[in-house]
């Protein structure tokens, strides 16, 4: 393979099928001209983890390994999780009483929710929040479980911010 120039830079690449790749800046075609269609930093690969039917009780003092928080926040295998597309009522700092009964029915549900089968967990759109919790969107069967909560109207969509429940 010819080494070719554009504008003073090495264009090193990889003859592909008349082509060749130049990392993020574009390709070249075999007549050596930029073609017009630019390339991205390569995305990054996410892969879902999937994770095995278990119990998931709610967490209740002592040592946390694999439980439910509250609606959007539980423990698997000593890591914190944050469903990253939903957000529920509070249960530990509620705002008033509709809001305690609420985040309670969405903890509940959650576990009914992780307990009935194997699950994916993929990341958002960042690794964790600035709490340290790992940011995921939990999934089962192509369908978010933060969704069916959302749907069954113990969750909201997380827009950013989080919402008001009283």
């Amino acid at each position: 393979m010819r080494r070719r120039w554009l504008g003073g830079v090495p264009l090193l690449g990889l003859a592909l099928m008349g082509m060749a790749v130049t990392g993020a800046m574009g390709l070249v075609l075999r007549d050596g001209s930029l073609s017009d269609a630019l390339l991205s930093p390569a995305p990054v690969a996410v892969s879902a983890t999937s994770v095995p039917q278990r119990s998931f009780p709610v967490c209740a003092g002592g040592k946390r390994v694999t439980c439910v928080v509250d609606g959007d926040t539980f423990w698997l295998d000593g890591v914190k999780v944050r469903i990253a597309d939903i957000d529920t009522p509070e249960v530990s700092q509620p705002g008033c009483a509709a809001e305690s009964a609420l985040g309670a029915q969405a903890t509940v549900r959650l576990a009914q929710l992780l307990v009935a089968g194997p699950f994916e967990m993929a990341v958002a759109d960042r690794d964790e929040d600035r709490y340290g919790r790992k940011l995921r969107i939990v999934t089962r069967d192509g369908r978010s479980l933060g969704e069916v909560l959302v749907q069954e109207g113990l969750a909201h969509r997380w827009g950013g911010s989080r919402g008001g429940w009283c």
